[in-house]
């Protein structure tokens, strides 16, 4: 987990939970998955996923197993454990990389469109509903609402 390595301690005593793909005993990818209160980054943004729900976040595939199906196996495979759990709705934000091809197949729908950008220690964010229906859950979990932001930058690991 490279430079986060030292959140996992912490991660997994807030009640988060990690998922793995091994490769012939070697990490080919992970996730987290979480009930409660999480930052996301990219959007600079925290969700908190309603009682039935979680967000799955960090989905990382190991560089050298990249391309293979790893985290479709990761979406697919965290997907079917929650529903057998009774969870009732996973969230999970993606970005413009070749594994987003993954996320639609794997069942999920987008609710919102961002586009964000920092500079000079501000952060613009546009939220468009991709579907209105969705959106406005999305939009409660994330206190937020459809339009253009414009706010302090503010960084967090977690």
């Amino acid at each position: 987990m490279d430079d986060e390595g030292e959140l996992v301690a912490q991660r997994l005593a807030r009640g988060c939970r990690c998922f793995a793909v091994w490769l012939d005993g070697a990490l080919g990818g992970y996730a987290w998955l979480s009930a409660g209160p999480e930052w996301i980054g990219e959007v600079q943004l925290e969700i908190r996923p309603r009682e039935g729900e979680a967000y799955l976040w960090n989905c990382v595939t190991v560089p050298e197993h990249r391309r293979r199906g790893i985290f479709r196996a990761l979406l697919v495979g965290i997907s079917d454990i929650a529903r057998q759990e009774g969870l009732t709705r996973l969230w999970i934000g993606s970005v413009s990389i070749p594994a987003e091809k993954a996320v639609g197949p794997s069942g999920f729908k987008p609710a919102l469109r961002f586009t964000s950008i920092t500079f000079a220690g501000f952060h613009a964010l546009r939220i468009r509903a991709a579907d209105p229906g969705l959106a406005a859950a999305a939009c409660d979990i994330l206190k937020t609402r459809p339009g253009l932001h414009l706010r302090r930058s503010a960084r967090r690991r977690h």
